[in-house]
């Protein structure tokens, strides 16, 4: 059995990969999960600067999943490139880094400094506010996704997939704006934006008083916008949201994703990532498929 696939000329050992978000930069899961088994670890996103994230409190389980108002914590470059890159190089892995940023220029200065650095693909998060626009996120405005999408790829020297969000009322026209700007892939789903009320203190759980909705409950939705996009672009898609099993995953490549990212499920069964690419292979025995790509978009 082949199980290898290959992404914008990047190819990867299995279509498994983490989340950006769920799995820190890799780190923080090496004693649970053998990196050498996964296709790829998308690391948490990275800034510019350091970024302390929002108040607390900033998670809340709710049925079917989670609410996150993390705000993106992290460290910022400068500690990514001299800890993170360098563990994530010991392992036969592919490094994909998530980049976030508040204005085109955050990015763009996050994207050159990983110009020579180790690293297979960026990932680029637009459901990030943009400031300059009065924090309507880059990937909601088809103008503001192309555009940010043409000057990231004049810069960058990775392959650069834009990670989509789902809180847009046509994904395909979002894909294809991508798409048109040179992007090299894509990933969905991002979180959906949710809320939740304690009714007893009558107030907002998180914080931040809305947060993003991630976790088996969602699964639906990522898989129709995974297949509406795929009919709508031609470019590769990481499909995402509410995988917990190999199952979920087949689902997602038979809708057209090349890949996969399992992202809250990290939580609650560290070993998931495996056990995903354990079952595909599993599948394929079971139904004498010789190549991984042969499932991707086969739905009839």
């Amino acid at each position: 059995m082949n199980t290898q696939v290959t992404i914008a000329g990047v190819t990867f050992q299995n279509p498994v990969m983490t989340a950006s978000g769920t799995f820190g930069s890799g780190m923080e899961y090496s004693d649970f999960v053998d990196l050498n088994k996964l296709g790829a670890v998308v690391t948490k996103g990275v800034a510019n600067v350091p970024w302390e994230g929002n108040p607390t409190p900033r998670v809340a389980e709710v049925y079917g999943g989670m609410l996150n108002a993390i705000g993106l914590q992290n460290p910022g470059i400068d500690v990514f490139v001299k800890r993170d890159i360098p563990f994530l190089q010991k392992y036969d892995t592919r490094i994909i880094v998530n980049v976030c940023g508040k204005t085109v220029e955050d990015y763009l200065e996050v994207v050159e400094r990983l110009g020579d650095q180790p690293v297979d693909m960026l990932e680029i998060n637009v459901s990030c506010p943009n400031v300059k626009e009065g924090a309507i996120a880059f990937g909601q405005k088809p103008e503001s996704l192309y555009d940010i999408t043409s000057q990231i790829k004049k810069k960058a020297k990775q392959p650069v997939i834009m990670k989509l969000s789902p809180n847009v009322t046509d994904i395909g026209e979002m894909s294809r704006a991508a798409e048109a700007a040179g992007a090299d892939a894509l990933s969905m789903i991002n979180t959906i934006t949710g809320m939740k009320i304690d009714i007893h203190r009558r107030k907002f759980v998180l914080a931040n008083k809305t947060g993003g909705m991630s976790g088996p409950a969602i699964k639906p939705v990522a898989v129709r916008m995974v297949y509406q996009a795929a009919q709508a672009v031609k470019i590769p898609i990481i499909g995402m949201g509410g995988i917990s099993n190999a199952e979920d995953a087949i689902e997602f490549l038979l809708a057209g994703a090349s890949a996969v990212a399992v992202g809250a499920m990290n939580f609650v069964n560290p070993y998931t990532t495996v056990e995903v690419i354990e079952g595909i292979e599993q599948y394929m025995k079971r139904y004498g498929i010789e190549t991984v790509t042969d499932l991707i978009g086969a739905v009839e």
